[in-house]
């Protein structure tokens, strides 16, 4: 059975920073696609960040690149979300996910939610200004 449980989410001030962790069960780690997704409301669920198995193919939607930072670490079966210079637009919950495969063909299936098989329950991130 698999199990992923978001932490680290909160209150933050416009520019602050949050470190989201994700621990998962019930697999090998390694062997799949971790993402994150992030839902606000009244919004559709949105891409956040992906990274491989091993870590080498690290995606990021283009709202979010050079403030976000995704890391695993297979050892300790967590993946990681660093959001530093968070901005009110970041406000969601913040979800993450357990990929179909160790890695995919094309930077696109990493950012469908349809290629994620199991979801945590999510983490509520809420920026003030």
């Amino acid at each position: 059975q698999v199990q992923l449980v978001e932490s680290g989410g909160g209150l933050v001030q416009a520019g602050g920073s949050l470190r989201l962790s994700c621990a998962a069960s019930g697999r090998t780690f390694s062997n799949y696609v971790m993402g994150w997704f992030r839902q606000a409301p009244g919004k559709e669920r949105e891409f956040v960040a992906a990274i491989s198995g091993s870590g080498i193919t690290i995606v990021y939607a283009d709202s979010v690149k050079g403030r976000f930072t995704i890391s695993r670490d297979n050892a300790k079966n967590t993946v990681y979300l660093q959001m530093n210079s968070l901005k009110p637009e970041d406000t969601a919950v913040y979800y993450c996910a357990l990929g179909r495969r160790a890695s995919y063909s094309s930077s696109h299936h990493y950012t469908r939610p349809l290629e994620y098989d199991y979801w945590g329950q999510g983490t509520q991130v809420t920026v003030s200004l």
